[in-house]
């Protein structure tokens, strides 16, 4: 069921509607209608789906149990092994066994052999990568002491299979989320119309801006070949804008919804456009899933508190991972590889802790440094997008290849940049990059917007992206990130 469909709107105030008027003060209730919502929900794109985050719940409440009445270190570590190994390999298999498949008789045809390794019409189930990673902070919390283990069953039924950030997160944490389900939740009226103003952005940058930019840039990605070359800088940049407004937006309404029930998410992108280097921009950007591998992965290798022969390799390992965490291709394995590169010097020379504070944080204009430091930093991040955007290695390299020569051998064709086929959509993101602009203080954009305006400003302004989410809205588009 996807957030920007006409089911959804169906669905969700339907449950709303259960969950407090016939479930209202009674927690275990309430879980476990919850619970049933989000099975509904999930199994709305295939009830096969349901098997595996049922099997990855029972093993992780079980082993979670196990472990936390365990003072023996080594059977402690054996339990971690188990869930680690159950969900690393459903993961695994689901998501990558064709890639090391097909890999693996391709490094026999160097050698001059001919390997026949069967090849698996596998359906990768929706969202399985966000719950393994949360589920597996549960164990891993656990193992460490920094949490004590669930003895509500139903409760970790809900924690993990909580709709609305289910398939593509935030990725929450254990230590955050799951005590939520242990408490008594009554109706926040001002919670609630948070929670609605947030869905409304989130719908309105998955609609009107990430849906816009992916009809310019996905037949310029699907056919390259047969446009001008200097499509490529237009496109890279609206594809910037149609990944962040899509998987923001998602995450958005998922935190709005999650308000409508009573609950708190962790935020999951903090305005990352407006970074002043690389290492701000990995601060700001799904910061769920980054500050996921530092505690899980980076600083238990030593992090930067090591040698710096080490601190490179783990620089390395964590970019890498998250390439490898998009995708069974080789394009988000070289998009990791790229980021490590921008992210390293910094590191180094210990400047990738600079920026902490928000751009401008007292002031309406940036100043020029700060100006530039973002065009450059915006730079970057576009050009390895071209990576993540790309299908393959060859397909990268040819459009690359294509945009260079083409702008060498006609400097004037950069005018044809700004033909109609994208003006209405560079205007339309403009527009966006303002409000986001004015909005960059807050949680989200629009959270305090106007805010102290009269009502009818206020309202004029909901008005007006209700009517640009009507006007846009047309064929339904998959999150991108559905797909990882």
């Amino acid at each position: 069921m996807l957030f920007n469909s006409i089911d959804f709107a169906i669905f969700l105030p339907i449950v709303f509607a259960i969950y407090w008027f016939a479930f209202g003060k009674k927690r275990k209730l309430q879980n476990g209608f919850l619970v049933i919502a989000s099975y509904v929900f999930y199994g709305w794109w295939d009830p096969r789906f349901l098997t595996l985050i049922f099997l990855s719940t029972i093993v992780d409440f079980f082993v979670g149990r196990a472990i936390g009445k365990s003072d023996d270190n080594t059977k402690r570590r054996r339990l971690l092994f188990v869930s680690l190994g159950v969900n690393l390999g459903m993961l695994g298999f689901f998501k990558y066994f064709n890639f090391f498949a097909s890999n693996f008789a391709r490094a026999f045809t160097l050698f001059g052999a001919e390997l026949s390794v069967p090849s698996l019409e596998i359906i990768l189930p929706v969202g399985i990568s966000f719950y393994t990673f949360q589920t597996l902070s549960y164990t891993i919390d656990i193992y460490r002491k920094k949490l004590e283990p669930c003895n509500d069953f139903v409760a970790f039924l809900a924690y993990v299979s909580f709709f609305p950030q289910l398939v593509a997160g935030p990725i929450e944490r254990a230590t955050n989320l799951l005590p939520q389900f242990y408490k008594e939740r009554t109706f926040d009226y001002a919670k609630g119309v948070d929670g609605m103003k947030q869905i409304l952005y989130g719908l309105f940058k998955k609609v009107v801006i990430a849906d816009s930019c992916a009809k310019c840039v996905n037949p310029f990605f699907g056919d390259y070949a047969n446009y001008p070359g200097c499509d490529l800088i237009v496109c890279s940049v609206l594809f910037a804008f149609q990944i962040y407004c899509d998987f923001s937006g998602y995450s958005d309404i998922a935190i709005g919804t999650a308000k409508l029930f009573g609950f708190s998410l962790m935020r999951n992108f903090n305005f990352p456009y407006f970074s002043r280097d690389v290492a701000e921009f990995w601060r700001r950007w799904h910061i769920s899933l980054t500050t996921w591998f530092r505690d899980y992965i980076y600083i238990p290798l030593g992090g930067s508190r090591t040698t710096l022969a080490k601190v490179i390799r783990n620089t390395f390992i964590i970019f890498i991972v998250s390439g490898f965490w998009h995708g069974a291709r080789w394009t988000f394995i070289f998009w990791g590889v790229l980021n490590a590169l921008y992210f390293l010097p910094l590191l180094l020379r210990k400047k990738n802790r600079t920026h902490l504070d928000t751009v401008a944080q007292d002031r309406f204009f940036p100043s020029f440094k700060e100006l530039i430091q973002m065009l450059v930093t915006f730079g970057l991040i576009t050009f390895a997008w071209i990576l993540f955007r790309a299908e393959s290695m060859e397909k990268t390299v040819g459009l690359i290849t294509k945009c260079i020569s083409d702008v060498i051998a006609h400097p004037a064709s950069l005018m044809l940049c700004f033909r109609d086929t994208y003006i209405d959509t560079v205007v339309v993101t403009a527009i966006f990059v303002i409000i986001e602009w004015l909005g960059r203080r807050n949680q989200y954009a629009i959270e305090s917007f106007l805010v102290n305006k009269p009502t009818p400003i206020r309202w004029a302004m909901y008005y007006a992206f209700i009517i640009a989410i009507v006007l846009s809205y047309g064929e339904k588009q998959d999150f991108i990130y559905f797909q990882f």
